[in-house]
């Protein structure tokens, strides 16, 4: 009994060991809660997220222990990517947004329209009064498709009424990041400097890849199964993420 015993307990712990490292060094799973990011990421999705992209901090690491300062195998983020991060504010919290401005940038919204380095953003309308969420409201947007100097293409919604038109220039501190929600108007990111702002390098978890399931919350919980043929959004099940 006692060996029978030994033995599960030696594969429990061999199986806990190897999906710490997994989660550690390769992939790790994250919920989207909020609809800052819409109409690409939506409430309910479940990604995975590389965690070697950029290499690894301590921010890699289960509860961030604190035991190393720096980013080994560092990688630069390329501009446009989809990268979740801790937030400055308590080193803790993982938000996900979209990356727009590097190191030495200006950023900058100018009667609506995004700037970067002084240059408009090139931006088309791609649908117009169309609904998405904001929390549990639903708010009347349009679609913009926006091209980076890079030539990244993504999709990001600005509010008919009550968009945030204008605001301060924002200068990219060294080693640190900008971020955006792609729902303009309804994202707590790095416009809100007491609260996100500059993002450093040593805060970057990994890279949004792909979405491997997708239910909507509204229509039914995660664990009510039996409603799952009302909420399962199929056509997102292994959709990469742009």
């Amino acid at each position: 009994m006692k060996k029978i015993f030994l033995e599960n307990a030696k594969v429990i712990f061999y199986a806990l060991l190897i999906a710490i490292t997994i989660r550690t060094l390769l992939f790790q799973p994250f919920y989207i809660p909020s609809s800052s990011m819409e109409p690409n990421l939506l409430v309910g999705d479940r990604l995975f997220v590389t965690k070697y992209t950029y290499g690894y901090s301590r921010h890699s690491l289960p509860f961030s222990p604190n035991i190393f300062d720096n980013r080994i195998f560092k990688k630069i983020p390329a501009r446009g990517e989809i990268i979740v991060f801790k937030t400055p504010a308590d080193n803790r919290t993982d938000y996900i947004k979209r990356l727009i401005g590097l190191p030495g940038d200006k950023i900058q919204i100018i009667n609506g329209d995004l700037y970067l380095n002084d240059i408009k953003i090139e931006k088309s309308k791609h649908k117009s009064n169309t609904n998405i969420y904001c929390g549990n409201e639903s708010v009347r947007v349009n679609f913009y498709k926006e091209t980076l100097p890079s030539g990244k293409t993504y999709v990001a919604a600005y509010r008919e009424e009550g968009s945030m038109k204008n605001t301060d220039k924002f200068i990219v501190p060294e080693n640190h990041y900008f971020f955006m929600g792609d729902n303009r108007d309804c994202s707590k990111d790095s416009r809100f400097l007491s609260s996100v702002g500059y993002v450093s390098l040593n805060n970057l978890v990994g890279k949004a890849q792909v979405i491997f399931f997708s239910n909507d919350k509204k229509k039914a919980s995660f664990i009510e199964f039996w409603k799952w043929h009302k909420s399962l959004r199929f056509e997102r099940f292994f959709l990469s993420i742009k």
